[in-house]
């Protein structure tokens, strides 16, 4: 059974991408082991502008203090491994994951100021990442802001981005647009080789006790791969880009899902998070059983089958599915509960 399908021009064995996940990437070993269980691509963890400028500081910090007292305290610099640049130590991992695995190396870039997207884009590029994924995870919370000023800034980056560097460039983006149609398109024209659907905001909770803001982590969930599918199905083939699925996908039947709505490719990080990387095997077994059994001869075959553009009916994945779903449900009531006359 054929599985290749191409991911922003890059040509992959299969459509499952692990998608950046710190615990998953940071350690050299399990990018080899990700490979051999049959992992197509990797994107890295993300290099954070913000936390590359903290250390930054630190490093600043600690070096000059006591200096202007004592000579002496030039002695006491922090040693390379205590207070090390994120920014070297992320491009080492570049390059020794491209020593390591055959499979493509994906950066994966979130900055903070124009100027440092396309300064950092530029070393990713240049420590051999095979394309670089912008995580523009910002949550705009200016009054004064407006959303046309917020895509613009996201065009800005784009733009900037493409005009350094020659590898291809996706946008991971979340749903928080008025109109996710447009942008995309305009994106498209900015010059973004694919979109990543979608970026997931990691809300923080309150602790009711000691009285703290606390950051609060949960995993994808199956009913989080609706929003993306009825995405990918809206753009697949109105425009040259490439189309990621991100968020909660855990079975082989997710996958085949997603493909059908029009996505390239499958990002994996829940589920390996909570399986483990084996679970890649299991997936991509269970995507050729899939296919066989309903005698696909290829993904091509599958890939936006059941998208806006080739489903019987275009309008279920507009505002008539919307009335369909509210009619279909069934509340539950008390059958001997009294009418009250």
């Amino acid at each position: 059974m054929d599985l290749t399908t191409t991911y922003l021009g890059l040509t992959l064995k299969s459509p499952l991408v692990v998608g950046a996940a710190a615990p998953l990437t940071e350690d050299l070993a399990n990018l080899r082991w990700i490979e051999d269980v049959g992992g197509a691509a990797i994107v890295l963890h993300s290099l954070f502008e913000e936390q590359i400028r903290r250390e930054r500081l630190e490093l600043h910090h600690h070096s000059e203090f006591g200096t202007d007292s004592f000579a002496e305290a030039l002695t006491y610099f922090p040693e390379p491994e205590i207070f090390h640049l994120g920014t070297e130590t992320y491009l080492d991992h570049i390059r020794q994951a491209k020593a390591m695995v055959d499979i493509p190396i994906i950066a994966s870039l979130n900055g903070s100021t124009l100027g440092g997207w396309v300064d950092y884009a530029r070393q990713l590029e240049g420590a051999g990442a095979d394309g670089i994924e912008l995580n523009i995870y910002w949550i705009p919370t200016d009054l004064d802001l407006s959303g046309a000023d917020v895509e613009q800034d996201y065009l800005d980056i784009v733009k900037a981005v493409k005009q350094t560097v020659s590898i291809p460039v996706a946008v991971k983006l979340s749903p928080f647009f008025s109109n996710l149609a447009n942008l995309a398109k305009r994106l498209s024209e900015a010059g973004a080789d694919g979109l990543v659907l979608f970026n997931r905001f990691y809300q923080p909770d309150i602790d009711i006790e000691t009285l703290e803001v606390e950051p609060n982590l949960i995993l994808s969930a199956p009913q989080d791969q609706r929003l993306p599918l009825t995405w990918m199905a809206l753009l697949y083939g109105k425009l040259p880009l490439s189309l990621a699925a991100s968020s909660g996908i855990n079975r082989a039947e997710d996958v085949v899902k997603l493909l059908m709505a029009g996505a390239d490719v499958t990002l994996l990080v829940a589920t390996l998070l909570r399986h483990g990387i084996g679970h890649l095997q299991s997936l991509e077994q269970g995507l050729q059983r899939w296919l066989e059994e309903h005698e696909y001869e290829s993904l091509a075959q599958l890939r936006g089958s059941m998208s806006q553009l080739k489903c019987p009916n275009p309008s279920d994945f507009e505002r008539v599915q919307y009335l369909r779903a509210i009619q279909s449900y069934q509340p539950i009531w008390a059958p001997d509960y009294p009418v009250r006359q």
